[in-house]
C-alpha cells in the first residue's frame, strides 16, 4: 500500500537543484531517507524502502555518508524478516 504525500519545492529551488530532471525525484527520496535514518526519525529498513535502493547499496551509502548504523530491536526484527523472505 502506498500513501501519497505531497512536498512543496519552490520553484526556484527546483531550479537550482544541481541535477538532471530525471534525477531530481530520487536523488531528493534518497537524501531524505539518509536525513531520516541519521536523525533516528525512520529505522533502517523504511528508510531504506523510502530511498529506493537496495538494503546492501543503502547500507553502502550510509557507510560512503559516514553515517553510524542504529541497530536496535525494531532493526533486528527487520532483518529476521527479511532473511526469512
Amino acid at each position: 500500500q502506498i500513501m501519497s504525500l505531497q512536498l512543496t519545492i519552490p520553484e526556484e529551488v527546483e531550479r537550482a537543484l544541481q541535477l538532471p530532471d530525471a534525477a531530481k525525484e530520487s536523488t531528493l527520496l534518497r537524501e531524505l531517507a539518509l536525513t531520516l535514518y541519521e536523525r533516528g526519525i525512520l529505522s533502517f529498513g523504511k528508510a531504506r524502502t523510502l530511498s529506493g535502493l537496495s538494503k546492501w547499496a543503502f547500507d553502502d551509502l550510509l557507510t560512503e555518508r559516514d553515517i553510524v548504523r542504529h541497530y536496535d530491536e525494531t532493526s533486528l526484527n527487520e532483518d529476521v524478516a527479511y532473511g526469512q523472505s
